[in-house]
């Protein structure tokens, strides 16, 4: 009998959180999906892996058995995974990294560019990813590593250093009387609906809507979008507003969308992020290095 990975993580996730709400966060995926993905694996193994408790899903014994193999399987098989995605890549001369929208900004090009000075005839293969995935294909093993915002869930599992650190402002519409005001306090936007991230991006979403500066103060949602030029329209729509790093002013304009400062809100962060099974990988420090060599972007700190 063959099982999809994809389950086993889905089976990991929940019995290491205890809970469907903590590991559906962890894996980017809804609630509703994940349940479907556990009762496809009980189908398949043809035994209950989980009962629901008052504190959680709690694992039966035939759980047990499987929870004590499983993290090992899938460790080794990331691990042969990594090794021979890391293998193709080498054969080509290419450094997969990949990359959130609005996270490196002007300071990429200087990045790929010293990149390729201290490695002659490499190539930097830069890969956008959904903001549904937050640590841009790193966590899968998809890339070698990875320009992010921080934080984003899987963060600790990770290697990462921060570059820069830049204010954050908001994006709304233009025709709105706050677009009238050049700062805005965040206070005075606690009401607002605000375009968001797709829920299962968990912390990263929570980080981009401020949800902890709110003084227990709910948010709000009136759009929901996964990619900039959505995220775009939905504000330049009236659908809502959102928080964004002072550097989206430069690279997002877009009509009938305005930028103002924010105060009483706490900054964004950009960051490198690689694997730590690449620690001792000459092509993965030297991108890191060449990261933190770049001067920073004007603005930030």
């Amino acid at each position: 009998m063959d099982v999809d990975t994809r389950l086993l993580r889905c089976f990991v996730a929940v019995a290491e959180e205890v809970t469907l709400t903590r590991a559906a966060e962890r894996l980017f995926v809804s609630q509703p999906e994940l349940t479907k993905q556990i009762r496809q694996l009980e189908s398949r193994i043809g035994a209950r892996l989980f009962t629901r408790s008052r504190t959680g899903m709690a694992l039966t014994q035939p759980g047990r058995a499987l929870a004590e193999r499983a993290p090992a399987l899938l460790a080794d098989w990331d691990r042969a995974l990594r090794e021979a995605r890391s293998a193709d890549s080498r054969a080509a001369r290419l450094l997969r990294v990949g990359f959130m929208a609005s996270a490196a900004d002007e300071a990429t090009p200087r990045i790929v560019a010293e990149f390729t000075r201290r490695r002659p005839g490499w190539r930097v293969d830069m890969r956008q990813a959904a903001w549904s995935d937050p640590g841009a294909g790193l966590t899968g093993g998809d890339v070698e590593a990875a320009l992010l915002r921080l934080p984003f869930p899987g963060q600790e599992d990770l290697r990462t250093a921060v570059l820069f650190t830049e204010p954050r402002w908001v994006a709304l519409p233009g025709g709105r009387p706050l677009a009238a005001r050049r700062v805005i306090p965040f206070r005075d936007l606690w009401d607002e609906p605000f375009a968001a991230a797709p829920p299962e991006s968990g912390r990263w979403r929570d980080h981009r809507l401020a949800a902890g500066e709110r003084g227990g103060h709910p948010v709000r949602v009136g759009a929901v979008a996964d990619r900039p030029d959505d995220w775009l329209g939905a504000i330049a729509n009236g659908y809502g507003v959102a928080l964004a790093p002072a550097s989206a002013a430069r690279f997002y304009a877009r009509p009938g969308v305005a930028y103002r400062p924010v105060t009483g809100v706490g900054p964004s962060r950009v960051g490198v992020a690689w694997d730590p099974a690449d620690d001792g990988d000459p092509v993965v420090q030297d991108f890191v290095r060449c990261c933190l060599a770049v001067p920073r972007p004007e603005g930030t700190t």
